[in-house]
């Protein structure tokens, strides 16, 4: 409920405040409504069993629970790259940044980053669900996950490995060098610059702690070796990765970003 408040409360800010109706926080609410569904996506199912005797999902549920966690798994992390870009632009060419980040182009970059999550989260759902499942049908989780249900199957799963490489290669490495590649730039921009260089990069902080939050969460769930932590380690991080940092993401740009908190304590009547 707080991360879906918290998030909520963001979106309507942007929406509502017209100095905040810029390319960076069209991107920031773009974040804040896939927050509010990745929350959703998988608190719903699990709060149920946490008060049922049989904890179970239907095969069906699972299959709609593992596509809709990995579109907006691989959404968020081409999501977080374009608003590294829109760093960039505003750094290093501030004087061409209304032409180059307009609105149509931002929603443009949006489309792009959930229709290639879409399609790359349908192959890898689609492939994952292919194969032969023997039983028992056990998954020490609290929520449908790939390489969980990849351990319950008696198929070869070589093929299917080989298109998670591609697709990790796809959604996870080339955002994140983007997302570098953009900050080197900023870095060697703020470098040459004598006036303003605490305000450049405070714009950029926020961001850079959620990028870590994210892709290091999902690095070490998703590259590391096998059997390498107990399943339990696991479910730690799988909780603060789909309940906390949806929370906190709000708080981070909020507490961070003048503009946002002065919006928010506006739409709450906070003097």
């Amino acid at each position: 409920m707080t991360a879906v408040a918290g998030n909520l409360l963001l979106i309507v800010a942007v929406r509502t405040d017209k100095r905040l109706h810029t390319s960076m926080y069209t991107f920031l609410s773009s974040l804040s409504f896939l927050d509010i569904l990745y929350t959703s996506t998988v608190a719903p199912n699990m709060l149920s069993n946490f008060l049922s005797l049989k904890k179970s999902i239907s095969f069906a549920g699972c299959v709609i629970q593992v596509y809709f966690f990995l579109v907006l798994g691989e959404t968020e992390c081409f999501l977080l790259a374009l608003m590294a870009y829109d760093r960039y632009v505003a750094i290093c060419n501030p004087l061409h940044y209304n032409m180059i980040m307009n609105t149509m182009v931002c929603v443009r970059m949006i489309s792009m980053a959930w229709l290639t999550g879409c399609i790359i989260a349908f192959l890898d759902t689609y492939f994952t669900f292919r194969l032969t499942y023997c039983g028992p049908n056990t998954i020490n989780h609290f929520f449908c996950d790939g390489p969980l249900l990849m351990e319950l199957s008696c198929s070869d799963v070589t093929s299917v490995n080989i298109l998670k490489l591609v697709d990790t290669t796809i959604s996870l490495f080339l955002p994140l060098s983007l997302i570098l590649m953009s900050y080197l730039r900023i870095i060697i921009t703020i470098t040459t610059i004598h006036l303003g260089k605490n305000k450049a990069f405070s714009t950029c902080v926020s961001h850079l702690i959620v990028v870590v939050i994210c892709y290091g969460t999902a690095m070490f769930i998703y590259i590391r070796p096998e059997n390498s932590v107990s399943r339990d380690v696991d479910k730690m991080v799988a909780v603060f990765y789909t309940m906390i940092t949806p929370m906190l993401n709000p708080l981070i740009y909020s507490l961070r970003n003048k503009d946002v908190h002065r919006a928010m304590r506006k739409l709450v009547g906070a003097k």
